[in-house]
């Protein structure tokens, strides 16, 4: 007898809801929530900061030159203290470490919201936390992503990273626009000039900045390496690998050898992990030097020069296509699901690239627009499972420094790529610059599936729950021996 109209919507309903990956948010807890409330509020502000920066110096008379210093020396400090707080972050705390960030960033947008002196704004931004690009590069992203790996299991991993990434993406793309209309609204009240309407959207920046520290400081213990259970400059755990490493050994029980591993402030990497990662650091900067030779500023840029099309058309095609990826980033927690998070990295990312190498051989707008939304709409699907797989192949103790090293060497890499599509742009070679980061984008999607396909996942999680649990047994057994005897 077949169902009725009303139980079959059920259970599509219900199926969608558990593909969705909001019951993996909802079980991992009140902390997840939190991470992804913050990062989304934080991307809303650089969102809103990176559609005004260079406006705003203009309108206070910097030349071009100054402009671009400023740019240079924003990126360089926010990797370099996301690299310096991410490698002391388990030993501080990391929701210290939250914490820390969060003031920075308040402490750059009050003042880029009342000074107007290049040098005192410079010194702002280079120690502080501001983004000149809009994206996440400072001392954030490595840190909440080792927190979301600490909270979820492997099973949920993915699909909490994909609303961490997909809604992130949503607030940097509200906050592009309503810093636009907020700047128009400000402009038309009495009395205000266009800089002071600028300075309203750093008020807001250090507003977003006052949220993202109030949820650092009601995240739980449970967001600190192992969840806080083992406190103090010495743990205590099974050998999971054969380095050299300084350490005390003895003897635990049945004679299995335990390892006392002494920790110091800065977190130390163990050799198979840099064999490991080492390989898909150079991936991830190929990737990288690809992503940043094909920007979509230079994309549409490439595009206006190509077909001369209306503004408000181009910013139509821009803004469609970042709304498709954003919204396609929620389909990477399934796809890492039924077919792994390697597989769904390549099979995502493949046509991305490819989309990418024939982009400048379209000669109609139709046929560019198609294939701009192909490679964003599929572009950033590999990022939550990327991830994800970071997370699976390190040690819990290593994430937050592998993630905060990965990000800098992403960044690096990203910010060459610019200068490499500038030269062939002057030597009316623009479209070779889009055939040569297809290529290259294409032998990092080879590269991945070849060296990672058949890495295996989780082994050190597994591992140490089993030393954990082993650990916590063993008092109750002497217990009862004692009782026996």
């Amino acid at each position: 007898m077949p169902h009725p109209p009303s139980t079959r919507l059920t259970r599509l309903a219900r199926t969608a809801l558990l593909e969705s990956g909001l019951p993996s948010v909802s079980a991992t807890g009140r902390d997840a929530v939190l991470v992804i409330l913050a990062r989304t509020c934080r991307m809303f502000a650089y969102g809103a900061s990176s559609l005004v920066l260079a406006l705003f110096f203009a309108s206070l008379g910097f030349s071009d030159y100054h402009i671009g210093l400023f740019m240079t020396l924003t990126l360089l400090g926010d990797v370099l203290l996301g690299l310096g707080l991410t490698l002391v972050a388990d030993a501080i705390g990391r929701r210290r470490t939250l914490v820390a960030g969060s003031a920075l960033m308040v402490v750059s947008g009050v003042v880029f919201a009342t000074c107007e002196s290049f040098w005192v704004l410079l010194a702002a931004a280079v120690v502080g936390v501001i983004s000149a690009t809009g994206a996440d590069f400072g001392p954030f992203r490595a840190v909440e992503e080792s927190i979301v790996s600490e909270l979820t299991t492997h099973e949920q991993r993915a699909d909490v990273l994909v609303w961490y990434v997909t809604l992130a993406s949503l607030g940097s793309a509200a906050g592009t626009e309503m810093s636009g209309r907020i700047v128009e609204a400000l402009r038309a009240r009495e009395g205000w000039r266009l800089v002071d309407a600028y300075h309203g959207c750093f008020w807001l920046y250090a507003v977003m900045g006052v949220v993202n520290m109030a949820c650092a400081l009601m995240l739980s213990e449970r967001c600190e390496l192992r969840g806080g259970k083992r406190k103090g400059r010495e743990r205590e755990t099974e050998p999971l690998l054969n380095d050299e490493q300084q350490s005390d050994e003895g003897t635990g029980r049945n004679g299995a050898e335990v390892k006392k591993t002494r920790t110091g402030w800065v977190s130390q990497i163990s050799r198979e992990t840099l064999s490991i990662m080492a390989v898909l650091w150079f991936l991830l900067m190929v990737d990288s030097l690809a992503d940043g030779m094909t920007p979509m500023t230079l994309t549409s840029y490439y595009v206006d020069q190509k077909f001369h099309l209306p503004k408000s058309a181009l910013g139509d095609i821009v803004s469609a296509s970042y709304f498709l990826s954003s919204l396609s980033n929620i389909f990477a927690g399934p796809l890492a699901r039924h077919i792994g998070l390697v597989n769904t990295m390549v099979f995502t990312h493949t046509p991305s690239s490819a989309a990418v190498l024939l982009f400048p051989f379209a000669q109609t707008v139709p046929l560019t627009f198609a294939l701009l939304l192909l490679r964003m709409g599929l572009n950033n699907m590999d990022q939550a499972p990327r991830s994800a797989l970071i997370a699976a192949v390190v040690r819990p103790e290593e994430r937050t420094a592998v993630m905060g090293i990965t990000s800098m060497l992403r960044t690096l890499a990203s910010t060459t790529g610019p200068s490499i599509t500038g030269l062939l742009a002057g030597n009316n070679r623009f479209r070779v610059a889009f055939v040569v980061a297809g290529a290259l984008r294409l032998a990092y999607d080879v590269g991945l599936f070849a060296m990672f396909i058949n890495i295996k996942l989780h082994q050190y999680e597994t591992a140490e729950d089993e030393a954990v649990e082993r650990a916590e047994d063993q008092p109750h057994e002497s217990t009862s021996s004692q009782a026996e005897a």
